[in-house]
């Protein structure tokens, strides 16, 4: 009996000690493989791209044009493009543009798009009519008409880029997350905190964002490589990166050209891509098991 009760007490005091949604979160996560794998991949490509003045191999801007193109060799792991530059090189400095144009407009669309989609869906009514039909005109615009207005009336510009790219992604975002909050504000918990006197601000700070995280970091994770495809798109209309920067898209467009000749040039900078876009992708599906509570079993 004392046994029993002295059980008791610790899952009681388990009980009132409690665990928050990110550690548990973190405790799902950890069972993922996959998603830790991912985790680690994308962990050390930015620390790749941020050490990249340091460790690259070769500058930059570095030419032999005697040398021209080659295929990969022990001086040049990943080869040379036809002015003879190291590809290694280009290839890590092309990271730093294309994980930052990534995740830099993503941020900027998940921050719009989150909010928009939870006033929209929290206040419903004519408030949500007319966020929404704002929303509709926006995405019958062509979007590279909107992109080239921007780049005449303020310039090309790397920052000009992201706010050009997020400003147009949050469209979708705002429609998932509208959704989600339309179908959470129902449930019996969100009546319970009206009952409790908690603020609108507290309720949709404390119970309807968090259970949104789910599909919202999915399509985070989606959004992501096609915001770099996207970045590649432009800068193969002359809109995006421009020479000498250079990012993967930019490489895999100029790849794309020698292709035939020269596959290494498109073999290396697709290969980086790819492994990116899996790594985001084995990372989204965990961190959705982990961030959504009906998922679990613990």
């Amino acid at each position: 009996m004392v046994a029993i009760i002295t059980n008791t007490d610790e899952v009681l005091a388990s009980a009132e000690q409690g665990t928050s949604l990110w550690s548990d979160a973190w405790v799902r996560l950890r069972r993922n493989h996959l998603a830790l794998a991912g985790l680690g991949i994308l962990i050390f490509l930015a620390i790749v791209s941020l050490l990249t003045p340091w460790i690259a191999p070769y500058g930059y801007e570095a030419q032999n044009l005697a040398l021209g193109a080659t295929p990969p060799s022990w001086q040049h792991w990943f080869g040379t493009d036809i002015f003879g530059r190291d590809l290694l090189t280009r290839v890590m400095y092309g990271g730093r543009m294309s994980l930052m144009v990534g995740f830099v407009a993503t941020g900027v669309a998940l921050v719009i798009g989150v909010l928009w989609g939870t006033v929209a869906g929290y206040a419903g009514g004519r408030v949500d009519a007319v966020m929404m039909r704002l929303v509709d005109i926006l995405y019958a615009l062509p979007f590279m008409i909107f992109i080239i207005l921007l780049m005449v009336v303020f310039g090309r510009s790397i920052l000009l880029l992201f706010l050009a790219i997020g400003a147009v992604e949050w469209l979708t975002m705002a429609r998932i997350v509208r959704g989600q909050v339309q179908n959470l504000r129902r449930q019996e918990f969100i009546e319970a905190a009206y009952s409790l006197g908690l603020s609108r601000w507290r309720i949709v700070r404390k119970h309807l964002i968090p259970n949104t995280l789910g599909p919202v970091i999915v399509y985070t994770t989606l959004t992501i490589p096609s915001v770099m495809l996207l970045e590649a798109f432009l800068s193969f209309l002359g809109l995006g990166v421009q020479p000498p920067e250079s990012s993967w898209g930019l490489l895999i467009n100029n790849g794309v050209e020698t292709m035939e000749e020269y596959p290494w040039l498109l073999i290396f900078p697709g290969l980086a891509l790819s492994i990116t876009l899996f790594s985001l992708n084995f990372l989204g599906d965990g961190l959705r098991d982990a961030l959504d509570p009906r998922t679990s079993k613990d």
